[in-house]
């Protein structure tokens, strides 16, 4: 049971003039105010942390790598309430910028600026030691060497680097934080956590990007099988080739060039895009420029500007307003190159990196398998057809070229008893006309039977190699004829001087001519052999480059013959290269 309460004594009532002891309501009000100030602090650090989540799943959402790299700097200039922003990645080398993003610059601005920096001074510092920096004045630092003409005053500078699987893909740059204020150790690392979100953004874009390129690729290699298997010409694959190249790599210009039969040089068949028409036709060294290095060694060629290139011939000029390039050999192995791929950017664009070069590599060696199996394919019909051939030159020589002698040899007996001179002449001449039937027959069994030495080794065969190699370039395919003994009464040293002869100047007429149709015939008699190349141009022009028809005009005189230009009745150009066929020749 609780003790009964006792009563409370009567307090003394206070003097109103006694004065009140104020300490304690003070101490409350700081209390209050310092309690309001964490308040405001917790709620300011909640507000930033959620800015920063929503900053970081922005981030994250973006797979196109361009506009990744975009939304990081947005992110970053408004987490640290930050007046100008930048992303700048780090090139090949590691010691320079290879592109710059910026967030708080007009277009205007940066056009007067002039070119992005290339990571000296302040962002070289960063490049050559990969740590956050904090600066309260850009100036005082002594890697600061000041700004260029036009660029905004800049003070207070924070800097990061963003890190990709290890590796520093670039540097994240602030300056300005508004309101004059300096940027503090929160607002590092708000930005450091930043950088690290960004980097798995950015190998997430990155490898987004290389599955689809890589997509993009095999359609292209499928492609290019699709159409070669059927028994598409060569031209429409090359063709394609250069296209697709072009069009994955986001290139300006793309080339092929093959090799030019029994030549040490390649020509160029394909050229699609910029300047294209400068450049097709263009009969290119093995062993020089890109292209001629490609294919000699085997091996992708890489240029940062080809227009500076040390190893492009200066003239003629050619690539103006383009930059980065690459040449990649089409075919490798034991068969070695079947051909080159050129591929050129726009002046200022990224330089061909090594995995788009690889990429490019493995689609080139595939076209080549395509072509190789393609070709087999062609060389089957073509056993076939000289199989057929053979049956032919059979069914001739025993029985055309039989029936028509002993025709001429009747005929012959048959003029003795003929008393009539006109008549009696008739016969001679109908049994010449025999002779001759005769010679064109074998002639033509020569050329279907010009097998020895390996399939398409004789002349005949080369001469229409070429010509049929020359149809893509000059867009028609020349008109070829032969007449006389070609593989039998030509040796191999002088019908490698026609190959040559002929393909120069097939070459020239599709630099030069703007020729519709050209005709090419080669005879022999036994004593010298000629060949005559005629087109319907306009023309030699004078004035005009005559290296080609120099060298076709002393390969003649080495051979004793001689090389005569003239004009044919159509208006068109006449070439005709003669040789004798003599053993002191």
């Amino acid at each position: 049971m609780a003790a009964p309460r006792q009563p409370r004594e009567p307090r003394e009532p206070r003097d109103p003039r006694e004065p009140r002891l104020l300490l304690p309501q003070l101490k409350l009000d700081e209390l209050l105010e310092e309690l309001q100030a964490r308040i405001d602090a917790a709620r300011g650090t909640r507000d930033r942390v959620h800015s920063l989540l929503e900053a970081v799943l922005s981030v994250g959402r973006e797979l196109d790598l361009e506009q990744a790299l975009h939304s990081i700097v947005e992110a970053a200039a408004a987490l640290v309430d930050a007046e100008y922003a930048a992303l700048g990645v780090i090139g090949p080398d590691g010691r320079t910028l290879s592109a710059f993003h910026t967030v708080g610059v007009s277009d205007e601005r940066i056009t007067e600026i002039g070119p992005y920096p290339q990571g000296h001074g302040i962002l070289g510092e960063l490049i050559r030691h990969p740590e956050p920096l904090r600066l309260s004045k850009i100036s005082e630092h002594a890697a600061s060497y000041g700004f260029p003409p036009n660029h905004p005053p800049m003070r207070s500078f924070l800097g990061v680097p963003i890190r990709v699987r290890g590796q520093v893909f670039g540097n994240l740059y602030l300056t300005e934080k508004r309101g004059g204020l300096e940027f503090d150790e929160e607002d590092e690392s708000v930005l450091s956590t930043l950088a690290v979100a960004a980097g798995v953004a950015i190998d997430n874009a990155r490898l987004y990007e290389d599955s689809r390129l890589r997509e993009r690729w095999l359609l292209a290699k499928a492609e290019i099988t699709y159409r070669l298997m059927p028994g598409s010409e060569r031209s429409e694959a090359l063709d394609l080739i250069a296209e697709r190249a072009r069009d994955i790599t986001g290139s300006e210009l793309a080339e092929v060039a093959m090799p030019r039969a029994d030549t040490a040089s390649l020509t160029v068949e394909i050229a699609v895009g910029e300047g294209a028409d400068a450049h097709r036709g263009q009969v290119l060294p093995l062993h020089e420029g890109l292209m001629g290095l490609a294919y000699s060694t085997a091996a992708p060629v890489t240029s940062d500007d080809i227009t500076r290139d040390d190893r492009m011939t200066a003239e003629p000029p050619r690539f103006l307003g383009l930059g980065p390039a690459v040449a990649v050999p089409i075919g490798t192995g034991e068969v070695g190159a079947r051909g080159v791929v050129l591929l050129v950017r726009k002046a200022g664009r990224p330089v061909f990196s090594d995995k788009e070069t690889e990429m490019l590599q493995g689609f080139a060696a595939q076209a080549a398998i395509a072509m190789e199996l393609a070709e087999r394919r062609q060389d089957a019909q073509q056993l076939a057809l000289l199989e057929d051939r053979d049956r032919i030159a059979r069914d001739l020589h025993d029985l055309a070229i039989q029936r028509l002698f002993a025709t001429g040899m009747t005929l012959q007996s048959a003029g003795r008893f003929i008393e009539h001179p006109k008549a009696a002449d008739r016969v001679l001449r109908a049994v010449d006309d025999l002779d001759e039937t005769i010679k064109i027959i074998r002639s033509t069994i020569f050329g279907l039977r010009a097998r020895e030495g390996g399939a398409g080794s004789g002349l005949r065969a080369r001469v229409v190699r070429v010509a049929g190699e020359a149809a893509p370039v000059l867009g028609f395919a020349p008109g070829v004829r032969m007449e006389g003994l070609i593989d039998t009464e030509v040796p191999q040293r002088f019908a490698d001087h026609v190959v040559a002869v002929l393909s120069e100047a097939l070459t020239n007429v599709a630099r030069h001519a703007r020729a519709h149709a050209v005709e090419v015939v080669l005879t022999t008699d036994g004593r010298e052999v000629v060949l005559r190349v005629a087109d319907d141009a306009a023309g030699i022009p004078s004035g005009g480059r005559r290296s080609g028809l120099r060298n076709m005009a002393e390969r003649a005189e080495q051979l004793g013959g001689r090389l005569e230009l003239g004009c044919a009745e159509s208006g068109g150009a006449v070439l005709v290269w003669t040789v004798p066929l003599s053993e002191g020749a």
